[in-house]
């Protein structure tokens, strides 16, 4: 009998990566997946993907979706308070592990799990410890497709947002930038691989830079 989780989802290719792995294993019963959006703005936090691509991306891949609404300027009490209540709901419908995308990061790995602990629920991370290298090629072998959604200016140029997640972007990354941007040194949104049915189209918005760090490209769903 394969196990009931539900999949921490932002819509950038590490979780792509994480679904995709388990999925693999025939081990795992995915119920849903998992997103964070941020109410102001009606978009994913962090990556800043509208949520009609979001649900776009669900609706490709054949997976119900449950979005988690936080204010823009959530501590993180509101946004622990919210997560804990959605995943306690499916505890109690026998959901006992949630899978996440993070690979190396052993601080974001403890909060997880200590959070998670609380409602006896536990972490799977798929693609923990794995090399970030082969992560990057992996995925594009696989035929997965993203784009860069938003670089943290501090490690990228305005330049980069909005470019494909290709070989070129990966020989073009300045040394000492993660290849999978594990340390938040840009952000991605998937619209095509094998775990989707049809491509996700968009069209290519302006780029605006926000708190005086971020670079976003806006991604505007083309139907």
């Amino acid at each position: 009998m394969r196990e009931k989780v539900i999949v921490g989802w932002s819509g950038g290719k590490d979780s792509a990566l994480a679904l995709y792995e388990i999925l693999k294993t025939d081990k795992y019963e995915v119920q849903e997946l998992l997103t964070t959006l941020t109410r102001d703005y009606d978009r994913i936090s962090i990556h800043g993907v509208r949520r009609e691509l979001l649900e776009q991306q669900a609706k490709s891949m054949r997976f119900p979706i449950e979005k988690m609404f936080i204010s823009k300027n959530a501590s993180n009490e509101e946004y622990e308070k919210e997560l804990l209540r959605i995943l306690a709901e499916h505890h109690d419908r026998g959901v006992f592990s949630a899978v996440f995308g993070d690979i190396f990061l052993m601080d974001v790995r403890k909060y997880r799990e200590q959070m998670l602990s609380r409602i006896g629920m536990k972490c799977i991370f798929p693609l923990w410890k794995r090399d970030t290298h082969e992560l990057a090629r992996s995925f594009i072998n696989n035929g997965f497709k993203a784009i860069i959604t938003n670089v943290d200016s501090n490690f990228l140029g305005k330049e980069f947002a909005g470019r494909e997640f290709d070989e070129q972007f990966l020989l073009d990354l300045p040394s000492g930038v993660d290849p999978c941007g594990e340390n938040g040194e840009f952000h991605s949104f998937v619209v095509d691989g094998p775990l989707f049915h049809e491509r996700i189209f968009f069209t290519k918005g302006e780029i605006v830079l926000r708190e005086n760090r971020f670079y976003y490209c806006d991604l505007i769903p083309a139907i």
